[in-house]
């Protein structure tokens, strides 16, 4: 009964970089990473910064925002997802699936037949999306060649 109520109260704005709400959540999840990676966030840091993204979504939960994520342009055929994040409290109800689907679906309207994305080894319940949504690993690519830590995936969409 909570899913369903939590559906009806959930909006998806299509947006940018700039948007405060997404910057907000930016804030939250790098602060987030900075605990889980440890030492390796500054590496990661330095390929997760926002400014040249034209693309993000926030979904709000009764008008507040709660999570976010981003397509940045990888080659011509395919775009990159980036910064996937849900606020504590609000995971497990298939809410980064809803931003996930939305953003493939954003990728498809801009003509990009593929997404990519990296992530980390120790954020497992985001390999677990990842694969549930039908990603399936690659090697890894571009920074991320040579990082054990590192998981790229791709889905063809």
């Amino acid at each position: 009964m909570i899913h369903a109520i939590l559906a009806v109260m959930i909006q998806i704005k299509k947006t940018s970089a700039s948007d405060k709400d997404f910057v907000s959540l930016v804030r939250d999840l790098d602060a987030e990473l900075a605990v889980v990676d440890g030492e390796d966030h500054a590496f990661y840091d330095q390929f997760n910064k926002i400014g040249n993204i034209r693309n993000a979504i926030v979904l709000y939960s009764q008008n507040q925002p709660i999570g976010c994520g981003a397509l940045k342009e990888f080659d011509t055929e395919a775009m990159e997802i980036k910064r996937m994040y849900i606020k504590q409290g609000y995971r497990g109800k298939g809410l980064a699936s809803k931003i996930l689907s939305n953003l493939e679906n954003w990728a498809l309207e801009l003509n990009y037949k593929k997404c990519v994305l990296e992530t980390g080894k120790r954020q497992k319940e985001a390999v677990i999306l990842y694969k549930k949504r039908g990603y399936t690993k690659i090697p890894n690519y571009g920074p991320y060649i040579g990082v054990e830590n590192s998981l790229c995936f791709e889905k063809i969409l």
